[in-house]
C-alpha cells in the first residue's frame, strides 16, 4: 500500500501539472482574444478617417468589453469566437483534470493511511499531502458555486505542483508507526482541525495575492507583475472570496489551538510552554485575527487588510517548514533529518 500511495502521489502531481498547463492555455487564448478586440476599434476608426494615435490606449476593462468584436476583413466574430470557444474548452479540461488530480490525491492519502494503520498525519510529508488536498477540495467547492472564478485555477494548480513536488523531493519518509507521544484521541481532534484550517488558509492566499495584483491593474498599473492579473476576475470578487475563506477558517484554527493546549495539558502537564510551534501558532492566530479586524474596520483599505492575510500565511509556512527545519522542541515530529 505504501508503494501504491507513492505512485498515486506522482500521478497526482503530473495531472495537476497538465491541469496547470490547460489553465495557462485558457489564459493565453483570453489574451489573444483581447488583442483582437483592441485591433478592431483602431481599424474601424482609421477606416472612418479618424487618426489612430489615441486608439492604442484601449486596454483593460474597455478591451474586455469589446472582446467579442471581429477584426476587419474576417467573418463576423470569427476569430474572437474561436478563441473564446477554445479558451472555454481549455478551462473545462483544466477543471476536469483538477478533479481527477484531487481523486488521485485522495486515494494516495487513503492508501498511505491504510499502510500506516492510522490517520495519515504523522509527519511533515503526510501533513503537506493532506493540507494540499484540503486546499484543492475547497477550491473545487468554490469553483462549483462560482464558475466565473475558474481562472484562479492557474495559480491554485501552480501552488499544488510546487508544494507536492517539494514534499516528494525533500520531505518524503517511509511509512512508520505513530510516535507514542501522538497516540491519543487528541491526535485526531487537534491535527485534523489544524490540517483543515491550514488547507483553507492555503486556498485563501491565492485570491488574496490575486486581488493585490488585480487591484493594482485596475488602478492603471501596467508593469509586471500586475499584468499577470489582466485576465483574472474583478478585484472586488477576489477580495470577497479572500475574506469569506479566512472568516470560515479562523474559528476552526482557533479551536485547533485550544485543542492543542488541552492535549498538551494531558500529555505534558502544562497547557502552554512557548514551544516554537506553539509560539508560531499563536503568532499566526494574532495575525489572522488582525486581518479580520482590519477587514471589518471601514477606515482600513482593502489592500492593506489583504496584505495582513498574506502575512498570516507566511507565518503558517514558517510554522510548517521553518520551525521543523531550524528549531527543536516537543513538537519535533516532522520525520525530516
Amino acid at each position: 500500500m505504501s508503494a501504491v500511495s507513492d505512485q498515486l502521489v506522482t500521478f497526482a502531481i503530473l495531472v495537476y501539472l497538465v491541469a496547470m498547463i490547460s489553465h495557462a492555455v485558457e489564459y493565453a487564448l483570453g489574451n489573444v482574444r483581447a488583442v483582437a478586440a483592441r485591433v478592431t476599434p483602431a481599424r474601424e476608426l482609421v477606416g472612418a478617417g479618424v487618426g489612430g494615435a489615441g486608439v492604442d490606449k484601449v486596454d483593460g476593462p474597455v478591451a474586455d468589453a469589446t472582446a467579442t468584436t471581429a477584426p476587419a476583413g474576417t467573418p463576423p466574430s470569427a476569430r474572437p469566437s474561436r478563441s473564446a470557444g477554445r479558451a472555454r474548452l481549455a478551462g473545462r479540461i483544466a477543471a476536469g483534470l483538477t478533479v481527477l488530480a484531487a481523486a488521485l490525491h485522495l486515494c494516495a492519502l487513503v492508501t498511505r493511511g491504510i499502510a500506516a494503520d492510522r490517520m495519515p498525519w504523522g509527519n511533515m510529508y503526510e501533513f503537506v499531502l493532506t493540507v494540499t488536498w484540503i486546499g484543492t477540495a475547497a477550491w473545487l467547492v468554490v469553483l462549483w458555486k462560482r464558475p466565473s472564478l475558474r481562472r484562479l485555477g492557474l495559480f491554485l494548480t501552480l501552488v499544488m505542483v510546487l508544494l507536492l513536488a517539494f514534499a516528494e523531493l525533500k520531505l518524503y519518509v517511509p511509512v512508520v508507526p505513530l510516535m507514542p507521544a501522538l497516540q491519543s484521541y487528541w491526535f485526531i481532534i487537534h491535527v485534523s482541525t489544524i490540517v483543515f484550517s491550514s488547507g483553507i488558509f492555503l486556498l485563501g492566499v491565492v485570491p488574496a495575492v490575486s486581488f493585490l495584483l488585480r487591484n493594482g491593474y485596475e488602478q492603471g498599473r501596467r508593469s509586471f507583475p500586475y499584468t499577470l492579473a489582466r485576465r483574472l476576475p474583478g478585484a472586488a470578487d477576489l477580495e470577497r472570496l479572500t475574506f469569506a475563506l479566512h472568516a470560515f477558517s479562523f474559528p476552526i484554527f482557533t479551536f485547533a489551538v485550544i485543542a492543542g493546549a488541552i492535549w498538551a495539558e494531558a500529555a505534558w502537564g502544562r497547557a502552554w510552554g512557548w514551544d516554537p510551534k506553539e509560539t508560531w501558532a499563536f503568532i499566526s492566530w494574532v495575525v489572522y485575527a488582525g486581518y479580520l479586524h482590519a477587514r471589518a474596520t471601514p477606515s482600513v483599505r482593502r489592500n492593506v487588510a489583504t496584505w495582513i492575510a498574506v502575512l498570516g500565511f507566511l507565518t503558517v509556512l514558517m510554522n510548517l517548514f521553518g520551525v521543523n527545519f531550524f528549531f527543536t522542541g516537543l513538537h519535533s515530529y516532522a520525520g525530516v533529518e
